[in-house]
């Protein structure tokens, strides 16, 4: 299925959904549920001033990684670097949090405003080499769609 296919419905999530929390989580369930290999889609934002991000919307397995400093993992690497992270296997990345057992990719994408990055999507799927420059693009376009939020 092509990624572009779900743009609609996550237009219709972002107008029509009362808070800005309600559109986040929705926007995760949906994904998650819609692309099979979106195993795990959460949002994290900066934490205030801290140096660490927090994250604010997911759908998947629970996960204890709620609090990620700035460097660590995949997601803290991307708040530093300010650049996408597209990891084909976690297994070869010194600096990976690990989730799961199960997470074999993972993307990362961060999300700006005002030329700032507040915070990321990051999605992990239990498929090995899961991600393509088409999931790339597509999360590009939603985070630039979550942006225009705050």
């Amino acid at each position: 299925m092509s990624l572009s296919l779900l743009k609609p419905e996550i237009t219709k999530i972002i107008r029509t959904s009362k808070t800005v929390d309600s559109k986040l989580s929705k926007i995760c369930e949906f994904l998650q549920e819609n692309v099979k290999h979106y195993d795990w889609v959460g949002f994290y934002f900066k934490n205030g001033d801290k140096p660490e991000l927090k994250l604010k919307a997911y759908a998947g397995k629970p996960t204890d990684h709620t609090i990620i400093p700035f460097g660590k993992g995949i997601c803290g690497q991307v708040a530093v670097s300010n650049e996408n992270f597209l990891v084909e296997d976690v297994s070869a990345q010194d600096n990976y949090i690990a989730c799961s057992i199960d997470v074999k990719s993972e993307i990362v994408i961060p999300l700006f405003v005002n030329d700032e990055n507040i915070g990321q999507i990051d999605i992990d799927s239990n498929t090995a080499n899961a991600f393509s420059q088409e999931d790339e693009s597509f999360l590009v376009w939603l985070n630039a769609e979550v942006a225009q939020l705050y």
